[in-house]
């Protein structure tokens, strides 16, 4: 039977993962402290939570979502990494993990689906969301620029060929 702060905890579990775009597992055996301060830090500049569950409430948590599949990630000490925007803390924990060999994403959750350390570092190389924005946008303004610019084109061709008429009429009259 479990008592009333384990249920807590699992519940916490649970929400914290239907409530995040994205939950990666990582392994964080032999980092100092100095390290773990230093990538909480990292992280919460990107709004990412990460926090340390007991691998038997994760264990649970993730059986009771559906999600049984994803306890392979979890071996050893395992911190998560919750966050709403699904680029950011793959990037960062990419990037910490070139420094400090210790932390290593394992796998993760990305909208209720179970994702492979390898999609996670395709994940991290991807451009932040802006950026990805930016690129759609510009995409899709593109056409709209050409077209304007042949509408465009339409008129000062008509005046350059009127202006050309006008020049051979003058040059016609004085000569």
């Amino acid at each position: 039977m479990l008592r009333p702060e384990k249920i807590d905890v699992v519940a916490e579990i649970k929400d914290r993962i239907a409530h995040h775009e994205i939950s990666i597992l990582a392994r964080y055996i032999g980092i100092t402290v100095e390290q773990v301060t230093l990538l909480r830090k990292k992280l919460r500049e990107q709004g990412i939570v990460l926090k340390v569950y007991k691998n038997t409430l994760a264990k649970r948590a993730l059986d009771e979502l559906g999600l049984s599949e994803a306890v392979r990630f979890i071996e050893g000490p395992t911190a998560w990494a919750f966050s709403k925007d699904p680029v950011a803390p793959a990037k960062v924990l990419k990037d910490f993990a070139k420094d400090v060999e210790a932390v290593g994403m394992s796998g993760g959750i990305l909208s209720g689906r179970i994702v492979t350390k390898e999609q996670l570092h395709a994940l991290a190389g991807l451009p932040p969301r802006e950026v990805l924005l930016a690129q759609v946008a510009g995409t899709i303004a593109a056409p709209l620029r050409n077209l304007l610019g042949a509408l465009n084109a339409v008129p000062r061709n008509l005046v350059n060929v009127l202006d050309q008429i006008r020049k051979q009429k003058e040059e016609q009259q004085a000569a």
